[in-house]
């Protein structure tokens, strides 16, 4: 937990979407907003992360483009739709990057491999992936923040895949709100 003292506002902040902004729907994909549900308090959370985050970005696996379930179209209107519920909510994201690839393509951009977080840091110029967060609920999440460098969280109501993979996390969560309200209690500015 030494890292959190370490945040302020040169850190860049990378998050997983489906199981940590929305919530995930069970053997099956978000294809429109009015399927998307933020999970509990993520709007309050945001705007406590952009005090403290320069950048906060989205990297989001999104296989059921591949799968012909929905159209890249469909998913960008989503992701417009999310943002700007952040917006009214105070909270801002600078961009979301999406692979639609399938999970078994060996794609350079789909989680866990680093294709993701290259984009971004083509896209912004001061992310420092010794000073980025990867946020995620999969271990595909943990390993991408690792690869990196990032220091990972681990949103999970249990610590059941923690303990297959203590390596790869270094914070672990109930969500995104409480990782918000850890960070906030550990700086006394703001």
């Amino acid at each position: 937990m030494n890292f959190i003292k370490e945040i302020d506002f040169t850190w860049s902040l990378f998050l997983d979407r489906d199981g940590v902004i929305n919530r995930r729907i069970p053997d099956d994909y978000v294809k429109s907003f009015k399927e998307f549900e933020f999970t509990e308090n993520t709007l309050n959370a945001i705007p406590i992360f952009n005090k403290y985050f320069s950048t906060i970005v989205v990297v989001t696996n999104q296989q059921g483009i591949g799968k012909g379930l929905m159209t890249a179209n469909q998913l960008n209107e989503i992701h417009n739709e999310m943002i700007l519920k952040v917006s009214e909510n105070k909270g801002h994201i600078d961009k979301v990057y999406f692979c639609p690839d399938l999970k078994n393509s060996g794609s350079f951009y789909r989680k866990p491999a680093v294709g993701m977080g290259l984009k971004a840091k083509k896209d912004f110029k001061k992310i420092n992936f010794k000073k980025a967060v990867m946020i995620g609920d999969s271990v595909s999440d943990m390993k991408f923040g690792r690869s990196l460098g990032m220091k990972t969280v681990f949103i999970a109501e249990t610590n059941e895949k923690t303990i297959l993979h203590p390596e790869l996390i270094d914070f672990v969560s109930p969500s995104l709100y409480h990782f918000s309200q850890i960070l906030k209690s550990s700086k006394t500015y703001v």
